[in-house]
Order: C-alpha cells, then structure tokens, then sequence
C-alpha cells in the first residue's frame, strides 16, 4: 500500500508494515516537550495517574519560556512546579532562564531532533520540527503526561496535501511568505488534520529556518503536521548538532494526496496577514496606508540568527519612527550571543529598538509587549486572532522580519524597497 512520508514514520513508530488514513495506533515516542504553560498541568495528571517515574529522563524535555523570567507570581509557582518535578526525575533536558530558548527553536538548535522522529509537545506549535524530516504535532497535557509515563501516543494518521514548491525566493522574501501565501490560498482549515508534505524542486532553494517557519505555521492551516523532505542541508544541519542516527523516510511515488497545491517562489512578493486570521493575506504592495504603534520581531517563527541579521541589514543607519516600539527578541542564548558578538545588537539599539531575552511573551499577549486598546502592531510571531496580543480591540499584522523593520523605520506597514529607496 503507497504511503505517505509521514504515514511512513508512523507506520515505523506503530511497529506496521503500513498505516492508511483515519487509523488509530499506538506509537513509539522519541521525545515529549513541554513548556512552563503547559507542564504544570501535564504534572499535575502524571501525579494523578500515579506514575512514579518518567519512562526515558533523556526523551522528556521541558523549556520554560512562556512567562520566563517569571513575570507575575502565578507564573513563578508554575515554573517552581517544573523545576522541582525535573529535579526530582533527573531530566536531562530542562531549560531554565540563562539557558532556555524559545522552545521550537531552541529543541533543533540543541540537536534534539532528528529526521524520522516522532516528536509530541504540549504546544500547538510543535509542528515545526517538520522542517528536519521529523514527524511531530501539539497534542493536550493529558496526552503529554502519559506520554512522559509510557512513551507512547494514540495516533490517527493523517491523510495529506502536497506542495509542490518551484523556482527560489527572491530578496527580502522568506519562508515566512511562503506559508503567508499558502495559508491564504487554502484558508485556516484548508488542511484540518491533514499532513502537509511539501515537496518539489523548490524545498532545495529554502533554507533550514525557512522551513521551520514554514513547519512551525502548518497548524494555522489546521493542519497536524507539516513536513519537508530529507535533503543535503537537512543532513548537514543535524550532523551539526547530535551523532544521533537520522532515518529517512520518502513518500512513494503513487502516494495518494487529497490535494495538490502549486507554488512558484519565485512569484511570491512580502506578504502579510490582516486581523484576525493568518488567512486575511495581501501582498505588500497591495496594502494602503495603515499606521502601526508597535513591530516585534522575534518568537518560535521568526527568531532566528538569520532573521535578526535581515532586520538589522535594514535597520543599519536608520532611526524607527517617532511613536513606534521594536522589539527584538532573540529565539535563543545561542543567537542572542552570536548578534551581540557580531554587532547587531548594537544596530537595533541605535536604532530604537529594544532587545529582549529569549521568550514567547508578546506573542500570546502574555508580557514584555503586550497591546493596550486600538493599538496596531506588525509582528514575525504566527498568530493574529483576536485579543491575541492584548487587548481585544487591538490589531496584530503577521509578516516576515524583512516587512517588520521597514515598517519599524516607516511608522506604517511598508516594503522594504520602499524603505531602502
């Protein structure tokens, strides 16, 4: 029976020769994630199960970065609540302040993560690890306490939709445009627990960080997964950061797909998502006059080295609007080091900008950003629902880092061309 790249990895983990769509099994996990959110409850009903012990201290990970440092005292008492539980199990893989990153970059920075992988996190957004080849998908805390028990998750396999990528992005275009356009194109259930398994001559073009954007979005399509194929750069990447064994796994030829979706790169302008749905999208030059109070720059989408050297490329002699809050934020230690140490820092700073620590928390409109009432802010993170970043009737707009520090610069959306001149 023909299957899909991620229908193959299933199969794997399930311990079948095949797996069709719309059947449930029980597979292998190879690593749980939580965060400081999330866990407290995961613990909670691990405690209430009775379990004793986690099932492979070196496969459960824990990462707090949602309201890390603690930014009130509920936060504090669901932090204390993780380190004491991964003190008490010895978990090898527990990242606090001074060491933690934003979880879905931080995981693949740290080489935990390798193609063929079955990854499930208490985080709707663990769908990213998708770029390295890997399958994996958010799922409940009650799903992440047992899979810290056992080691193990009931499955439904996915049917799937290919995209088929071609051509290469031109400047200032990035992967964020890329699921922008396709999320647009398909809407935000165009892919409701379906995979989304992107192939085509295209992938090689894309860089690693374009992908895990692209990944990390898949959800924002409804979809459970999003995933790339295997190629040289993926290999690289990992070899990199883990002597861990990848396998890889490609879909056969005669897989079946429930949808085909064409994409030329090489067509595609800077794109951004209106309020309040990831799929309210328009090309940049077909935005009028709409002025902004706040960018941010940063989260699990769109924190990378790479990103933060695009927006301080543009950034790089110039001042922010009058007006107008940058906020940058690092997805890692790693790369908070590697721009202080390379200069970009200082490009933000003497722009107007501030730099923050690594951390979710503009994102979900939980601190260090958060929208007062008709405030509008261009953001890099994937989510523009109402109420996302504060208050209700503020406004969030969803583009790529290269959009965001030219609009920082304009004190309104704009494009980059416009900025540079």
């Amino acid at each position: 029976m023909p299957m899909t790249m991620t229908q193959k990895i299933i199969a794997a983990h399930a311990g079948l020769a095949e797996v069709k769509a719309g059947q449930l099994v029980l597979a292998k996990l190879d690593r749980v994630l939580g965060n400081d959110i999330t866990s407290p409850v995961a613990i909670r009903e691990f405690a209430r199960m009775g379990f004793d012990e986690v099932y492979d201290r070196d496969r459960v990970t824990v990462v707090l970065d949602h309201f890390a440092p603690n930014k009130d005292i509920k936060a504090a008492q669901q932090c204390k609540q993780c380190r004491e539980f991964c003190a008490e199990k010895n978990i090898t893989h527990f990242y606090d302040v001074g060491a933690m990153g934003i979880e879905h970059a931080l995981l693949p920075e740290q080489g935990l993560v390798i193609p063929g992988d079955i990854v499930i996190g208490a985080d709707s957004h663990t769908c990213t690890y998708g770029a390295l080849g890997a399958f994996s998908t958010g799922v409940g805390s009650t799903d992440m306490a047992a899979g810290m028990a056992i080691g193990k998750a009931w499955l439904k396999v996915p049917s799937a939709i290919r995209v088929n990528l071609r051509g290469k992005l031109a400047p200032y275009v990035s992967g964020k445009d890329v699921i922008l356009h396709l999320i647009g194109k398909i809407g935000v259930d165009g892919a409701l627990y379906r995979s989304l398994e992107f192939a085509g001559e295209g992938v090689g073009a894309l860089s690693i960080f374009d992908r895990l954007t692209i990944a990390n979005m898949a959800i924002e399509a409804g979809a459970k997964n999003g995933i790339f194929p295997v190629d040289e750069q993926t290999l690289a990447y990992v070899a990199a950061r883990t002597s861990r064994t990848p396998a890889v796994y490609e879909a056969d030829a005669d897989a079946v797909y429930e949808r085909e979706v064409d994409i030329d790169l090489s067509a595609l302008r800077s794109t951004v998502a209106f309020p309040h749905l990831p799929e309210n999208t328009l090309p940049i030059d077909d935005i009028g006059e709409i002025r902004i109070d706040q960018v941010v720059i940063g989260s699990c989408t769109n924190g990378y080295y790479r990103d933060l050297e695009e927006a301080a490329s543009i950034l790089k002699g110039r001042k922010i609007a009058r007006g107008v809050r940058a906020i940058i934020i690092p997805a890692t230690q790693q790369i908070y080091l590697k721009a202080m140490e390379n200069g970009l820092l200082k490009t933000f700073i003497e722009a107007g900008c501030v730099v923050s620590t690594p951390t979710c928390g503009p994102c979900l409109g939980g601190h260090m950003g958060v929208l007062a009432e008709g405030e509008r802010a261009v953001a890099t993170t994937n989510r523009n629902f109402v109420g996302r970043m504060g208050h209700t009737k503020s406004e969030v707009y969803l583009a790529s880092p290269a959009v965001a520090a030219a609009s920082a610069i304009a004190g309104r959306i704009a494009g980059v061309q416009e900025v540079l001149g």
